[in-house]
């Protein structure tokens, strides 16, 4: 009685333990906002089982992954804190690079959620520094395929998912089929470590498999069906879960390789998406996602499922360039900037939830939100305040899913490019303020992007001020112009800084 009139004072939700969900985030890598059907109609290859999530629940209109690239995305979605404020938040591990970028006792979503009771599983890539150690005991904190031949393996990994409030973790220290050490990590050990150069004769040879370093390989790794390997992982986890211990809820963080380069889609994709090999990943990356709700349907749990599907940035380069030279296919469409730009394109993402006992089926909404909103929306779900010292950049959208919300929840929003705490953007109403010049992580002088450049109509320039209700594709720099609304929010950005929340 006690915690219901406390838990009512601070506004939060209680749910019993029976009636608490099941949570399903799917986390799709280097997958646009233009990459869905339903989020673009003239996306060149069809997403049913993903479209079929928007017409069950809610599309947000108006969500940003907290940072342009993959790790500092991870780390602000998982404590709710943005990647900025931490030393190294800006970093992008490869290899056997690390430490982790989570503090010791920084509270997570799993943290949190299996202080709750929940069972927590991560399964795929984890990309947020691991530490290994060669025979001597000495920390190996590098990324070069060098390093990696000093690990000794029969040493346990350090700072991974078992360290920060997952049970179980099946997955990959970095960008799977990428960052040079291509092997899986089954809880805290590497049971088959790589043992051989990995040789690129036998990949496919097409522009979507650039991005493949020629690092060391395990003999039981298959580069070109990795997410099927993740897939049957997540698959036995829920599985042996429901036959084992049905009323505990359970919180499963799955986090794919695709559709990140290289393009490599399992053989029963291959020529079928009619869009090439990148858009054969993405068919294989909207099968997974049927895969999982049709499990959790068999067995008869996806009702009582909060099911979140996301990205953690905007596509890639090549991706967006091959994808419009080669088919008509625009993944960051209808944003400007891709992968590592604070323009739109670089971290407006699709975001959709499937909860049907408290989502209505077919909403949409513009409410801003940011992948740093997890945090605080489970907290209010299981009906338990964000410890202190937690979730500083986190606000709840549970009012949101509810229908509820009869203002913005969130008042305004950061993003951070790809050289981080140089350069953050802030977003409040229509009007979006970039604190540098430039995309902030792309260089569109020269290369594949000099095509995109758009005239800079601010020579000289280093901050830049749009207002997206009359110019949503970020082409008129307002920053001299309405020079009052560029300060305010220059000084509100400022504010956020020193703050720290």
């Amino acid at each position: 009685m006690l915690r219901c009139v406390l838990a009512c004072l601070l506004g939060i939700s209680v749910l019993r333990a029976g009636d608490r969900p099941n949570i399903v985030l799917i986390l799709a890598d280097d997958f646009g906002y233009g990459d869905a059907t339903c989020y673009n109609p003239q996306a060149k290859v069809a997403t049913p089982q993903i479209d079929r999530l928007a017409r069950q629940g809610m599309r947000f209109t108006d969500a940003h992954s907290p940072a342009t690239v993959c790790t500092p995305t991870r780390y602000g979605l998982l404590t709710g804190q943005m990647p900025f404020r931490v030393p190294r938040g800006g970093t992008v591990f490869t290899g056997a690079g690390g430490p982790s970028l989570l503090a010791a006792g920084r509270t997570t979503v799993a943290s949190l959620l299996r202080q709750q009771g929940y069972a927590t599983w991560a399964v795929g890539k984890w990309h947020l520094g691991l530490t290994f150690r060669d025979s001597a005991g000495q920390a190996i904190h590098d990324g070069r395929p060098e390093a990696i031949r000093r690990i000794d393996f029969t040493r346990p990994v350090e700072g991974g998912p078992l360290e920060h409030g997952f049970e179980r973790f099946f997955g990959t220290a970095c960008c799977p089929t990428t960052d040079w050490l291509y092997a899986f990590i089954d809880g805290d050990r590497i049971p088959v470590p790589p043992s051989m150069p990995l040789d690129r004769s036998g990949l496919p040879r097409h522009p979507y498999a650039n991005d493949c370093r020629a690092g060391l390989i395990a003999s039981d790794f298959p580069m070109q069906s990795v997410d099927q390997v993740f897939l049957e992982r997540s698959r036995r986890l829920i599985e042996q879960h429901l036959d084992e211990h049905p009323e505990q809820p359970f919180f499963l963080y799955h986090a794919t390789q695709a559709v990140h380069l290289p393009s490599f889609a399992s053989s029963r994709f291959q020529g079928q998406s009619g869009a090439g090999p990148h858009g054969d990943f993405l068919l294989e990356l909207d099968d997974l996602v049927g895969q999982l709700t049709g499990l959790l349907e068999r067995r008869g749990v996806l009702e009582n499922t909060l099911f979140i599907f996301t990205s953690d940035n905007g596509p890639e380069v090549d991706a967006v360039v091959q994808m419009r030279a080669d088919h008509g296919h625009d993944g960051a469409a209808p944003w400007r900037g891709v992968k590592r730009d604070n323009w739109e394109g670089g971290h407006r993402i699709p975001l959709l939830v499937r909860w049907p006992r408290v989502v209505a089926a077919g909403t949409e909404t513009d409410q801003l939100a940011s992948l740093t909103d997890v945090l605080a929306t489970v907290a209010e779900i299981v009906g338990v305040p964000l410890p202190a010292g937690s979730g500083e950049d986190s606000f709840s959208l549970l009012p949101v899913l509810r229908g509820d919300a009869t203002a913005a929840v969130r008042p305004y929003v950061v993003t951070q490019a790809f050289r981080g705490q140089q350069t953050l953007a802030i977003r409040r109403g229509s009007w979006k303020y970039l604190a540098h010049e430039g995309s902030g992580g792309n260089n569109y002088q020269q290369g594949r992007l000099q095509q995109y450049a758009l005239p800079e109509l601010v020579p000289g320039a280093k901050e830049q001020l749009y207002d997206l209700a009359s110019d949503p594709g970020e082409t008129r720099n307002l920053v001299h112009e309405r020079r009052e609304t560029a300060d305010e929010l220059r000084e509100l950005l400022r504010q956020v800084q020193r703050s720290g929340r």
